[in-house]
């Protein structure tokens, strides 16, 4: 049994990124291995996926194992060949060259998520029943306080204005780290009430599973 409290925690946005290493394949296995050339990325770097598995593209990893033509990904395992079908999967690596530390985090809330139903009923049915389908989309949001000095600032503007998938990780007490992939959106006008702080918030719309590592 165990349990945590959520003090002293870190949130972090990615700033930059190297250069989007091509894979031309990747295995189906409890963690899959992507096939390269000429990489060097090492053990211990994170990597935003874009791959044509859709339930991959986007998704944030670890590198558990790493040569010139080979990279594991730690914990993300792509065996279910009906989800990732054989040979399909080719895409990129983006390994986060720099992390912005977001500060002052005063909230941090999630919507979405709920598994969605369909309701079926057939005419000998005296009661109706449920199938589960997919789950709604997901969004983190975190209420920060207003100080456009702080050096993330630029990062998540570039990144609404972007619109593109980035990296981001919360950084829990006791090396227990999960990691988003998410479109970013910034509020541009602080909260403004009168004898309260000023805030913004930092929405991430995640586009693909969270990933969490324990160490």
């Amino acid at each position: 049994m165990g349990y945590k409290l959520p003090n002293g925690a870190t949130f972090q946005h990615a700033a930059t990124y190297a250069a989007p290493l091509a894979f031309s394949g990747i295995s189906n296995a409890t963690e899959a291995v992507a096939t390269v050339a000429a990489a060097t990325l090492v053990v211990g770097d994170i990597v935003l996926v874009s791959s044509n598995w859709t339930p991959l593209n986007g998704r944030v990893a670890r590198v558990k194992a790493a040569t010139a033509t080979a990279i594991t990904l730690e914990g993300i395992d792509t065996s279910d060949t009906q989800v990732y079908p054989p040979l399909n999967g080719a895409g990129s690596l983006k390994k986060v060259l720099a992390w912005a530390l977001v500060p002052q985090v005063s909230d941090v809330a999630f919507s979405g998520g709920e598994q969605n139903y369909l309701t079926v009923a057939f005419l000998e049915d005296a009661q109706g029943r449920e199938l589960p389908t997919d789950k709604s989309p997901a969004r983190m949001t975190l209420t920060v306080a207003d100080d456009p000095a702080q050096s993330y600032v630029p990062i998540v503007q570039a990144a609404d204005a972007g619109g593109a998938v980035h990296a981001s990780r919360l950084n829990l007490p006791g090396k227990d780290t999960i990691y988003y992939g998410a479109i970013t959106a910034w509020s541009p006008q602080p909260v403004v009430s009168r004898s309260n702080l000023m805030t913004r918030t930092i929405t991430l719309a995640l586009q693909a599973p969270i990933t969490r590592y324990l160490s």
